[in-house]
């Protein structure tokens, strides 16, 4: 019988680390040939009560050094078969998230990390630390191709150890497009949206000097920006960012083109938002972001999209060339804009291409594919495990 281990952070949490490891754990069980009650590590903030009494639920306090190890040992006398390590280096305690160490040096059952931030070139702490994960971990994932090359030229390790597994989505419903537009009152409008707790950095900018052009060819657009501020940027500064983005608005009369949805949007909520709208954009500046949870999840469900060619937008959207736009180039951004939202023709023949991109990312899929790498090695550790009906563990997929 295999028992797979997660280490995250997990719902109730609002992060999409905590949403990412809760599908992948509810996937991986409703793919797998096991019935094992499978835990979750839990990194808290020492919030440990939120978890309440589910048993399967195992806390580990993130600035508490001694309970990394204490943790592993845990592990290690369980029925344990395989730990799937969720790694950013933020989540964990100590400079960088040093602690984990502890717990990987630990641990005597097969580990998979799937790392959530590559770099390009690591810089010291954060090299030595993924080094020694990536060393002692028995196989990594990434969701990035361009993730293998890194992790190959930076530490040397060896491909046949890395695994790229697409970050999973939803599967779209397109049938409730109408009715979700109809209820958000867009059924009128041409929508670009971007998701996201909202901080610097993102790029917002960019969109907002675009569009009073792009609104010349295309009256009835309207820019969705979906999401709370960042809690840490709120602590630090409160809503000073989300104010200057106001200012933008006004300052560039779009008042009747922009609507900002400032409150807290669960997973249901954004899939519906996704599924209404007409183009989404992620217009970051940084070109090193080596995943995008949202790009992800929009390009899942099957919408059309524009970007800037950060590593993840490059790696996901890869013989799409002209969906990728050059940050600080609004002047480009605005004629792509208009040019998708007014040929409502060449929007649908992007909708199918990105459609058939994201049908390898829907959860069942993903889930299926973490579940036979779990399976292969628990078998290749010597640990036992119940097949059922002769149905033989799909092989695994790179």
């Amino acid at each position: 019988m295999i028992q797979v281990a997660y280490m995250s952070t997990y719902i109730p949490k609002r992060c999409g680390l905590a949403t990412y490891t809760h599908h992948l754990r509810h996937y991986v069980k409703q793919a797998s040939l096991w019935n094992a009650a499978d835990p979750v590590i839990v990194m808290t903030d020492g919030d440990e009560q939120e978890y309440g009494n589910d048993q399967a639920l195992w806390p580990l306090a993130k600035h508490d050094r001694e309970a990394y190890r204490a943790m592993a040992q845990r592990v290690n006398a369980s029925g344990v078969s395989v730990v799937s390590l969720q790694h950013e280096f933020g989540i964990f305690g100590g400079e960088a998230g040093a602690y984990v160490l502890d717990f990987v040096r630990e641990l005597k059952k097969p580990l998979v990390t799937t790392f959530h931030t590559v770099f390009a070139s690591p810089k010291e702490p954060y090299r030595s630390i993924q080094r020694e994960i990536a060393e002692r971990s028995d196989r990594i994932v990434v969701m990035n191709r361009r993730a293998v090359g890194y992790l190959r030229q930076s530490f040397g390790i060896p491909e046949a150890k890395i695994a790229f597994i697409p970050h999973g989505t939803p599967v779209p419903d397109p049938q409730q497009r109408e009715a979700v537009r109809q209820r958000l009152n867009w059924a009128d409008k041409k929508v670009v949206m971007t998701f996201g707790l909202l901080s610097r950095g993102k790029g917002l900018e960019l969109i907002l000097e675009a569009l009073p052009q792009a609104v010349k060819d295309v009256p009835n657009l309207l820019y969705a920006v979906v999401g709370q501020t960042h809690p840490e940027v709120k602590k630090r500064e409160g809503e000073a960012y989300r104010e200057e983005l106001m200012e933008l608005i006004r300052r560039n009369r779009l008042e009747r083109h922009v609507v900002m949805i400032d409150r807290y949007v669960d997973e249901a909520e954004l899939v519906q938002f996704l599924t209404a709208c007409d183009l989404y954009v992620t217009p970051y500046p940084g070109m090193e972001q080596i995943t995008s949870g949202t790009l992800a999840y929009a390009v899942g469900l099957g919408r059309p999209v524009l970007s800037t060619p950060y590593s993840y937008a490059q790696d996901l959207l890869e013989g799409c060339d002209e969906l990728l736009i050059p940050y600080g180039e609004p002047d480009r951004w605005a004629e792509k804009i208009a040019s998708l939202l007014r040929d409502d023709s060449l929007r649908r023949d992007w909708e199918a291409k990105i459609g058939r991109v994201g049908s390898a990312m829907h959860w069942p899929q993903i889930g299926k594919r973490c579940a036979s790498l779990f399976a292969t090695l628990s078998k290749q550790s010597g640990s036992t495990f119940e097949q059922t009906e002769g149905t033989p563990v799909a092989a695994l997929s790179r």
